[in-house]
């Protein structure tokens, strides 16, 4: 294996393991009473509104275009590039009895007035039921995608990894959700998707750390659990650091230089990396000495044959 960043001595994670599942208990629970104190701020999307699509002869002043709509009495309005910097794509929620048709029409108008080089491209109308429906499907996708996982690390390890697995995963999960409630950031289908992501990531590294933790069981006879433990964790942290590592500049470049209609996404990804890092090494760990691991679970005692009487 390609060890960059070598460690040479085992490094005791599991004596951290009270303190680091406390600090995970305590954020767990900051942000389920985020999600039910300020609820998920949903975009249009999940709502129901307005998407027009509009094109500039030149690169467009976002800030000057939301000042404008701003002045017309709409809503929450957002306004991002899209595609090139001369596109614009503009969000707005549903307003009473207005229609897409009216909304339109009032958008160009501002926009016209301010600018006469803007045209319109496309209006879309996502309504209330077609916005709930894209929700409820988002959450039976993550709950699919949740039970396929445990049932994964069932089948390939043991129900213990399974069950630890997976609520550190959910731990990931969670917490993405709830910083999003907390600071009232737009929950979005592009959000949605990051945070699958974030699911299928955090599990590859769990899996990693699960498959050293099962072969140093076998190897390592005479070590105790955690010290088993924590071997395959520091042996797996030279990898950790530059997937991690490279995974991290790629999505930062997208949160700092991919623009608003990036950002939330790789705002996401962001939360869910670094989270997902934590939790397979000091969430998911701890809880396989907490659910009582054994070398038993993995290696059969030797049953010995009686010697046949001459």
């Amino acid at each position: 294996m390609l060890e960059l960043f070598p460690f040479r001595k085992t490094i005791p994670f599991m004596s951290w393991g009270k303190a680091t599942t406390a600090i995970s208990l305590i954020t767990f629970l900051f942000s389920v009473w985020a999600l039910w104190d300020r609820g998920l701020n949903l975009g249009v999307d999940f709502t129901g509104g307005t998407v027009i699509e509009v094109s500039y002869d030149q690169a467009a002043d976002l800030a000057a275009i939301r000042s404008t709509l701003e002045k017309t009495g709409l809503p929450e309005v957002a306004v991002l590039n899209f595609g090139t910097s001369r596109d614009v794509l503009i969000r707005l929620p549903v307003k009473g009895s207005d229609n897409a048709a009216q909304t339109s029409n009032i958008v160009m108008a501002a926009l016209t007035a301010a600018n006469p080089g803007v045209e319109l491209k496309k209006v879309d109308f996502v309504g209330p039921q077609v916005g709930k429906e894209l929700y409820d499907s988002g959450a039976l996708a993550l709950l699919v995608v949740a039970f396929g996982i445990m049932a994964y690390l069932a089948v390939r390890f043991e129900w213990r990894f399974a069950v630890a697995g997976m609520l550190a995963n959910m731990h990931d999960i969670v917490i993405i959700l709830g910083v999003f409630a907390f600071f009232q950031w737009e929950f979005t289908l592009t959000v949605l998707a990051g945070v699958l992501a974030v699911l299928g990531y955090s599990v590859n590294e769990s899996v990693v750390i699960f498959d050293r933790i099962r072969e140093n069981i076998r190897k390592m006879r005479g070590s105790t659990i955690p010290h088993i433990i924590d071997d395959a964790i520091t042996t797996t942290m030279s990898r950790t650091i530059i997937t991690h590592g490279s995974t991290q500049i790629m999505v930062l470049s997208m949160l700092f230089f991919g623009g608003e209609a990036l950002h939330n996404f790789a705002l996401a990804l962001t939360i869910g990396i670094m989270f997902g890092i934590y939790s397979s090494v000091l969430v998911a760990s701890p809880l396989l000495l907490m659910f009582g691991i054994k070398r038993e679970h993995f290696i059969k005692p030797v049953e010995k044959k009686e010697e046949a009487v001459v």
